[in-house]
């Protein structure tokens, strides 16, 4: 028997852990440092887009090696094949449609988002709809993480969802910095409303995976968001990039990345010797 609210209150530790990343990326500190922030949070960015891809791929490439064995359907093998391209170019192509879509219908709304000078108001419209799309990227692939804990749980295996809660939450914490890295370069304080909007989009589906996870998992929906988060992410890198090349130097872009990537890697690693 399923303690649902015990599995649920895992599902929102795991998932609203995202909110402990955005004072960092907040502090009241010079253009230049919040760049190189950025940059730590881009390093982040480029280890999930590898994450989430290896292990998409792991379960594509399975199950076609398995269809040309002949052990399962080959059907099974080429929808699954499909799909993660399908999402990788979801995310890819869908954001870059959704972006110039947003930035027309943001122009509209922007005094009630900022009271800026108007040469500053596009800049600071691009930052918010790039933070917003980082955050729909981030949510697509906790919305896995999820699955993954609520699936473990069902299955019995609570040592397992406890482990994975930690590791997806420490995770967590710092994809909340990566959603705000645009953020982190402007001057201006964002509103607590879209905070707490991108919090929600961002660590929610971590929230709604554990429960749907309990309940139901496909493989090939399980492929499809990990592949569009995997896009999505790809999309927001270059984009984040963009802006901050203009703040500092490149070497300190580097640096930062490094630091993203060690940082990643590292509670990935942790999490792997713990079982999970």
């Amino acid at each position: 028997m399923i303690d649902y609210l015990q599995l649920l209150v895992l599902g929102a530790i795991a998932g609203f852990t995202i909110f402990l990343g955005f004072p960092v990326a907040l502090m009241n500190v010079s253009p230049r440092k919040k760049a190189f922030l950025s940059a730590v949070a881009i390093g982040i960015l480029v280890f999930l887009v590898v994450d989430v891809f290896g292990h998409a791929w792991e379960t594509v490439s399975a199950a076609v090696e398995a269809a040309y064995a002949g052990q399962i359907p080959m059907s099974t093998g080429i929808m699954l094949l499909i799909t993660i391209f399908a999402g990788i170019a979801l995310g890819l192509v869908g954001l870059a449609m959704y972006e110039n879509r947003y930035m027309k219908g943001a122009a509209k709304g922007e005094a009630r988002l900022e009271e800026s000078m108007a040469g500053r108001k596009e800049r600071n419209i691009n930052r918010y709809a790039l933070a917003t799309m980082i955050a729909i990227g981030i949510g697509a692939h906790n919305f896995s993480e999820g699955l993954a804990i609520g699936q473990s749980y069902a299955a019995g295996v609570i040592g397992l969802a406890l482990l994975l809660v930690i590791g997806f939450g420490a995770h967590n914490a710092t994809e909340g910095f990566g959603i705000l890295g645009p953020i982190a370069s402007s001057d201006r304080r964002p509103p607590t409303a879209f905070l707490i909007r991108l919090g929600l989009i961002g660590g929610g589906p971590t929230f709604l995976g554990t429960l749907v996870g309990s309940l139901w998992v496909s493989p090939i929906l399980y492929v499809l968001f990990l592949a569009f988060a995997g896009g999505a992410l790809v999309f927001v890198i270059l984009l984040m990039y963009s802006v901050i090349v203009k703040q500092t130097s490149n070497t300190m872009i580097m640096s930062g990345m490094f630091l993203g990537l060690l940082f990643g890697f590292m509670t990935d690693l942790i999490l792997t010797l713990g079982g999970a």
